[in-house]
């Protein structure tokens, strides 16, 4: 990957963060190991995954962190399936007093109330926002027989193609449909979506020239991206990838729409009514994790963002704000509550 000035949006303090850790050949301002008054036992992170994905290992790097501060280990409780809503479910029924946390996504602590008629728990109202940990964009991408070079070459393909392409996504209401709708709103390109059941599906599809059009995580798309099989056009959210610092922003392309701009996240929250002074140490611990040199790299190898500089109040103003944009963008796409 060549060298380049540092990505829009792209602190030099992270950049600075990698290289002086390396140097250190430990946690970044490593200090000495301190008891956290409410932590008087093993504290416990829900992950809405299977152990062995990014979520779950980006979980166990910080976690490992985050305890050599709380003075206590921190034990990564996996509990997938049901879109994220048992994870989360086990964590609003726990007591709030910092012992428990959940370490979700977007779709598990935010949009699943947009996509299901009946869930156990309300996320903007059962849940207490600590911190995010980062940010996951997500990347446009074409096979590479296509004649489109950049988004603006794209945009004026699919109007010409019209009514004639399809472009896949990892489900129905996933970020991809919101972001693909949007283009093809734009374009009046009538393009069809295609559902998968996961990324693994659309990208094999993508690779067999089933769907020329696709939209997925950095993490299931570099590797192709590098060997020429496919070509990122645009990711979304407000700054570069470090992973892919060539490709611009939508914005940047001159498309600033809310599906386009809005990025997904991975965050901690505790129960509600955790106490503020409680939610304050947990953001402080898991901002230092993330600026740790090993959190750092986790993060940026699987094709996120890193934050490291989130509050309780910063994390639940932007939560507020955001959930309503996700609920019309869902509904303007035609994404039906199952």
């Amino acid at each position: 990957m060549p060298h380049q000035a540092n990505p829009p949006g792209w602190s030099r303090r992270q950049l600075l963060a990698l290289a002086a850790s390396a140097a250190a050949g430990g946690p970044l301002g490593a200090q000495a190991q301190t008891r956290t008054p409410f932590a008087t036992r093993p504290l416990r992170v829900v992950v809405p995954f299977a152990a062995g994905g990014a979520t779950d290992v980006i979980a166990r790097v910080l976690g490992e962190r985050m305890g050599q501060r709380f003075g206590q280990s921190v034990v990564v409780d996996n509990k997938p399936g049901a879109a994220g809503l048992i994870a989360g479910e086990a964590v609003v029924k726990a007591q709030p007093d910092g012992m428990t946390a959940l370490l979700g996504t977007t779709s598990s602590m935010l949009t699943s109330k947009y996509l299901y008629k009946k869930t156990p728990y309300d996320p903007l109202t059962d849940l207490t926002p600590l911190v995010r940990v980062c940010l996951a964009p997500i990347a446009l991408v074409v096979t590479a027989d296509t004649p489109a070079q950049n988004l603006q070459e794209f945009m004026a393909w699919i109007q010409a193609q019209k009514g004639k392409l399809s472009y896949g996504s990892y489900g129905i209401g996933s970020h991809g449909q919101l972001a693909c709708t949007t283009l093809s709103e734009v374009a009046s390109a009538d393009m069809t979506h295609v559902a998968y059941k996961g990324e693994a599906p659309m990208v094999q599809d993508l690779l067999g020239g089933q769907v020329k059009i696709g939209m997925g995580s950095l993490l299931s798309l570099k590797s192709h991206i590098d060997a020429g099989k496919l070509r990122a056009l645009a990711v979304t959210g407000p700054r570069r990838v470090p992973l892919l610092p060539d490709v611009p922003t939508f914005a940047e392309a001159g498309y600033p729409q809310d599906a386009l701009s809005l990025v997904g996240w991975l965050a901690i929250a505790g129960p509600k009514g955790m106490p503020a002074d409680v939610a304050r140490q947990w953001a402080q611990t898991a901002n230092h994790a993330v600026a740790s040199r090993e959190g750092m790299a986790r993060i940026i190898a699987a094709g996120f963002v890193p934050v490291d500089d989130d509050t309780p109040e910063k994390f639940a103003r932007l939560w507020a704000q955001e959930a309503p944009v996700w609920g019309r963008l869902l509904q303007a796409a035609g994404v039906q509550p199952t």
